[in-house]
């Protein structure tokens, strides 16, 4: 903190900050880059320290003036930060619940899993952050924080602190960052592979004096010309690797960059002492084709990490970006993200959907295979919902604006596939845990090397311990998995598959069981009123107008086939939807009651195959309603895959009637178990799970609690909100086949990882004593370790396919 000090330097006359004069009865000061500056006023000390301690001290190294009093005081990098905070600027990338918010940050400078366990380490210590995950393969940094504890803007100062600089995560901001990236390795691989030939050219002439000889002059001449050909290799090419090595340092934490960096320094300072001297061996070539094969294997891993991240920026290219705005009768061209709830677009044939909405007038049909991954066009008309990224194939439409840009179906997949990555696998918990300890390890290791060889062969120690600091690579040990995992996610996003929790791809190829619900899971849920029976002297549309009321507020699909028979509005009061049993309400002073034959205590139920609900008021029976369902074509197939793969079945269903029975005929499941409440449902699925890894498939509220207990659940997009917040996975659309493409992609991941490990582990197991026997020259070590980071990124790839 700023104080008081005793021994400033009494001679500085004037603020550092602002360039006013000191009061001669004040004293304050801010200490910068280990000196005490003297400030005129608590205001400037305050900004000073403010300045300090976000890490921009780099401001006053290159200010060309000094600040002014006032507002301006503030630096231009900590007034950008504060507008973070500002309410209409959050609308854009942030996520918010009652005292939560969330934010899905780009990062700048990310090469390891050290980077993200630095990061991770140093915000988690400011008070109000609830959660924070860094994912190396994207350079994303997904937040959660208390609104009423922490500032944005303090989390992005933090991060600056640290040594990253974070932003929030834009389509178009982040392919300026992977261009400016790529520019910037291409510069200094170009630089270095230049050099590299020259100097390999003096190399070769030197070499060559082991045999014919060579005047000493000329000796001296070929190294100063190496000398100043690898200099600038050495201070502008190999930068980057100085700058995350010495964040790494500064923040007390071992990076994979840190043992690069000794290597080329020192091989430098040797080569260079060698040649002021004119004793010794130098290494300027071996320095430039250490530098140019480095970054070499640098771009094309940055090539790869983004071939992996393409799926979520490719949706995010899919939303146009002009609308076709009607407001009293004419139509004007507007930015579609300005477009607000309630407002009436035009979507003429061909056209994208810009927005999530409501068809007002027109029938046409929709392409949603960017959402579904299936290719058939939907038929769509009056009422129907669109979706933003979706094209209007057929006929023009007039849709009214249901929701805002972030909060649309494209945006939702986005943040799920974000969200996967929140709970790391125990596998790549231990593998970023052991690819940390790695490099220092490796340090000590190459410590001993030197010590050892200064016995054996002096001439030989700096060489091979060269090698020993170059040819290993826990890199490709933190990549094994993380990028496998993202290339599945992406996969799968593609297909219509929405993977919630990493653990999926760990669990689903381990499932004994799958446990299915029946109506709008196996089922379609489009229920039909095939029979109304009349039990009192209440008319059929009567009845079916009170069924209808009572079904208002239900999402269960059974009110659909009520909702549009409806003719006339009934009050009713005190209504109360029970799930897995009925509704009930008061009607003329007396209870009313929908739902199957136990809930309304009916003795003596109706024998037929179809659903058969109740009508009740008070102790009486008015009306009893029989309702159709179809089943889905895809729960043949699903069924078959399970007979196929030994997988066990059971249908677990609300519904008592015999249509359960018959739907489990049909697809010769094992289980029937009908007429469970949730509560019940939860209770069968935990007996199952005490013998079994069990999957539970469901749509519906009634199966919330049972999808958040199953060890992997699926939920339909169709089904409802509440069991689709309880599920791991969503399907989108209505094949459940897709639950074959989890499993199979599921399968195919856990082989990629484990070759991906083997590889980093193998490779590492045998480099390290040929490096430490001197049986690797320092070109193959970086050939060997550049590589091996890119065959493990280039391996998770074919996850894409």
């Amino acid at each position: 903190m700023a104080t008081e000090k005793s021994n400033i330097n009494s001679s500085a006359t004037h603020c550092f900050h602002c360039g006013e004069a000191n009061p001669s009865d004040t004293l304050f000061s801010v200490t910068i880059k280990g000196e005490d500056k003297r400030m005129c006023c608590p205001g400037c000390e305050a900004v000073a320290q403010t300045i300090v301690d976000s890490g921009l001290t780099s401001y006053y190294d290159h200010r060309s003036e000094t600040a002014e009093k006032g507002a301006s005081l503030v630096p231009e990098q900590l007034t950008q930060l504060a507008h973070y905070d500002l309410e209409q600027i959050q609308e854009e990338f942030v996520k918010k619940s009652e005292h939560l918010s969330e934010i899905t940050l780009t990062v700048e400078g990310i090469t390891c899993a050290a980077c993200a366990w630095l990061i991770e380490k140093q915000l988690r210590q400011l008070a109000g952050l609830q959660f924070i995950n860094v994912n190396t393969t994207l350079h994303r940094v997904v937040i959660r924080w208390d609104n009423d504890k922490l500032k944005l803007s303090a989390i992005l100062a933090e991060m600056q602190k640290v040594g990253y600089k974070a932003y929030p995560f834009q389509i178009n901001q982040q392919e300026a960052l992977y261009t400016k990236q790529a520019k910037s390795y291409l510069r200094r691989l170009g630089l270095a592979g230049i050099a590299t030939m020259q100097v390999m050219m003096f190399a070769i002439a030197l070499y060559a004096d082991l045999f014919f000889g060579m005047e000493e002059e000329f000796i001296h001449y070929f190294r100063w010309v190496s000398f100043i050909l690898a200099t600038p290799v050495l201070l502008y090419s190999a930068q980057p690797f100085y700058i995350n090595a010495w964040r790494n340092i500064r923040n007390r934490t071992l990076g994979m960059d840190i043992p690069v960096s000794i290597a080329l320094l020192g091989a430098y300072i040797a080569s260079a002492y060698a040649t002021v001297m004119e004793t010794g061996e130098v290494y300027f070539e071996a320095i430039s084709m250490f530098t140019f094969l480095l970054l070499l294997g640098r771009l094309l891993e940055l090539r790869a990490r983004r071939k992996a991240s393409e799926t979520s920026s490719n949706l995010l290219r899919l939303l146009p970006s002009m609308a076709t705005l009607i407001e009293q009768d004419t139509e004007s061209l507007i930015p579609a993200k300005t477009l607000t709830i309630g407002q009436v677009i035009l979507v003429k044939a061909g056209e994208t959907i810009p927005v999530d909405g409501t068809i007002l007038t027109g029938i046409s049909n929709i392409e949603e295979s960017m959402l579904t991954g299936e290719h058939l066009p939907v038929h769509k008309g009056e009422d129907s919902p669109v979706f933003a990224g979706t094209v209007n194939v057929t006929s023009p439409l007039t849709i009214r604006v249901e929701k805002l840009a972030q909060n649309s179906l494209i945006a939702d997949i986005i943040h799920l596939q974000d969200s996967a990555q929140q709970n790391k696998p125990h596998i790549e918990v231990v593998a970023d845990l052991v690819s940390r300890y790695f490099v220092g390890a490796l340090l000590i290791t190459a410590l001993c090397t030197y010590i050892g060889w200064r016995f054996i062969d002096p001439d030989q120690a700096f060489w091979i311990t060269l090698s020993v600091l170059v040819a290993t690579c826990p890199c490709a040990l933190s990549l094994a998995t993380p990028t496998a995992l993202t290339c599945a996610t992406a996969n799968l996003n593609k297909q219509g598959i929405l993977i919630k929790q990493h653990h999926v791809l760990e669990t689903v190829n381990k499932i004994e069981h799958m446990v299915f619900d029946k109506t709008g899971t196996l089922t379609h849920g489009d229920f039909v009123l095939l029979n109304t029976t009349l039990h009192a002297d209440f008319s059929k549309q009567l009845c079916i107008d009170l069924a209808s009321q009572l079904e208002r507020v239900s999402e269960h699909p059974i009110s659909l086939a009520f909702n549009l028979l409806q003719r006339d509005s009934i009050s009713l009061s005190e209504v109360i939807n029970i799930p897995g049993q009925g509704l009930q309400a008061t009607y003329q002073d007396k209870q009313l009651k929908l739902g199957h034959a136990q809930f309304c205590a009916i003795n003596y139920p109706l024998n037929s195959k179809e659903l058969v609900i109740y009508l009740t008021l008070g102790d009486q029976l008015i009306a009893s309603f029989e309702l159709g369902d179809t089943l889905r074509k895809s729960a043949q197939k699903i069924s078959q895959y399970c007979q196929q793969s030994n997988i066990e079945t059971t249908l677990l269903t609300g519904d008592i009637s015999a249509k359960s029975e018959e739907v489990a005929t049909l697809l010769n499941l094992d289980h029937v178990t009908k007429g469970v409440t949730p509560e019940g449902k939860l209770d069968h699925l935990k007996a199952l799970q005490a013998t079994q890894q069990v999957l539970m498939v469901g749509d519906g509220i009634n199966d919330a609690p049972v999808l958040a207990g199953a060890h992997v659940s699926v939920a339909l997009a169709s089904g409802t909100d509440v069991a689709k917040n309880s599920a791991d996975v969503i399907l989108l659309g209505e094949d459940l086949t897709k639950i074959v493409t989890l499993r199979k992609t599921a399968q195919k991941t856990t082989t990629i990882i484990k070759e991906n490990l083997g590889w980093a582990i193998g490779y590492n197991l045998i480099i390290v004593p040929l490096a430490i026997t001197g049986h690797v020259p320092p070109y193959i070590a970086v050939i060997g370790m550049s590589f091996s980071s890119l065959i493990v990124v280039s391996n998770s790839l074919r996850l894409l396919k």
